[in-house]
């Protein structure tokens, strides 16, 4: 009965936020298509009433704001009614996406874990690289994209490596400061012990540092592959893709399917939730592993 208890408790305010999001987006839907269609009611010659036209401000073709049950329809429609090899799945977007996010991830982690490495032991990257990773964050992505595309098609590259390396850009950047801050944790009373045991500079590494690090490596870790999933969402843009969410969201915008762009903006929340749930579960497996306690 306690269990239970403590179950709705911790259920219970995700539900009430969740109920307040549907009411206000119920609220916007109305506001926001209501001059729409009391237009259509006028160029007809009718004056209907507010509960005449309430019923269809949640079922215009193109509204300014779709109603959540539209957006649902829409995703069902293109993840389960079509093949996943159709053009128009979700599905089969969301994994060229996905391909390109991975690959963005993998090559951000990598590279994240080695600069932090290097800054922690070398003071002269920490103190010359360090400033110029944190002020690569500043430059805006939309400005950035366009240019690594450009750049790398002029050399012959195209495909899934330029929109990999707009996700890496992205990503690599909270690795590197998570890593340093993480590898850096260790108290000087464990290191002078280390010291004390004559341990070498590899074994204070894999023994001390390392492990002290993998907390903030997982915690950026998730930031890191939302990040790079937005990175690659981005990439897509530019290049005019005719495959992605990214081309979805062109395509929906091109020709005002407002439902469209919206249903893959969740399919996207959603693919980016399964990543950091999955990043999530390998930690916990990780630090249990390691001997912490749940």
């Amino acid at each position: 009965m306690t269990l239970i208890r403590h179950r709705i408790h911790r259920i219970l305010p995700i539900l009430t936020v969740l109920l307040a999001i549907l009411v206000i987006w119920h609220l916007a839907v109305v506001y926001l298509n209501m001059p729409f269609a009391r237009d259509q009611a006028n160029r007809a010659g009718q004056t209907p009433s507010f509960s005449e036209l309430l019923p269809q401000t949640f079922a215009q073709e193109r509204p300014v704001l779709p109603a959540p049950h539209q957006i649902a329809a829409e995703l069902w429609d293109t993840t389960v009614n079509k093949a996943i090899t159709s053009k128009r799945s979700l599905v089969y977007h969301a994994g060229v996406t996905l391909s390109a996010t991975l690959l963005g991830f993998a090559i951000g982690a990598v590279l994240g874990i080695l600069l932090a490495m290097a800054i922690v032991h070398n003071r002269a990257m920490d103190r010359s690289v360090m400033p110029w990773i944190i002020a690569s964050q500043t430059i805006p992505i939309l400005a950035v994209a366009p240019m690594i595309i450009v750049v790398l098609n002029s050399i012959g590259i195209s495909g899934l490596l330029p929109k990999a390396l707009i996700s890496t850009y992205l990503s690599f950047f909270p690795i590197v400061v998570g890593m340093v801050k993480g590898l850096r944790s260790p108290e000087t009373i464990q290191l002078d012990l280390m010291h004390t045991y004559n341990a070498s500079p590899g074994q204070i590494f894999w023994k001390l540092r390392w492990p002290s690090a993998l907390p903030y490596l997982f915690t950026s870790l998730k930031i890191a592959i939302a990040i790079a999933l937005v990175g690659a969402i981005v990439g897509e843009l530019p290049t005019g893709a005719v495959a992605g969410l990214g081309a979805r969201l062109l395509s929906g915008s091109y020709y005002g399917q407002t439902v469209q762009i919206w249903a893959a903006l969740f399919m996207a929340a959603g693919v980016a939730a399964i990543l950091v749930s999955i990043i999530g579960i390998a930690h916990a497996a990780v630090l249990k592993r390691m001997g912490a306690r749940p």
